[in-house]
């Protein structure tokens, strides 16, 4: 088993249709039915929901001295909002759970296979 990143993201000023209540209350109930598989099947490993980019600082080290600044670090339209972090056979079966949250949530997954640290 390897550890797999779901990245959610969000398109800062895209324009979609909104969502109703019902839809908004099935998307919910659908990432709960997700969500409860991923811990039940021993897949779930973390997960989180992140503020608004302009709520990030970023630290870095200039001169020798540690800088802050307002964030996000990458000026883009596109932002992470979330992730989970998973457990998974191989990169088919991550690729398939990530399927199940976009069909739900119907923003973009991006996969990322974790480095194996033991190797190195």
């Amino acid at each position: 088993m390897a550890h797999y990143l779901l990245s959610v993201h969000s398109v800062e000023g895209e324009v979609r249709e909104p969502m109703t209540e019902e839809q908004m209350r099935q998307s919910h109930q659908q990432l709960g039915v997700i969500e409860e598989e991923l811990k039940s099947t021993g897949a779930w490993v973390f997960s989180g929901r992140l503020h608004a980019p302009d709520t990030a600082t970023v630290v870095r080290v200039s001169g020798g001295e540690v800088l802050t600044t307002d964030g996000p670090f990458v000026e883009a339209k596109e932002h992470l909002g979330g992730f989970y972090i998973i457990d998974a056979a191989d990169l088919d079966a991550a690729l398939a759970w990530a399927g199940r949250v976009t069909a739900a949530i119907k923003v973009p997954i991006e996969v990322w296979p974790f480095a194996d640290a033991r190797g190195a």
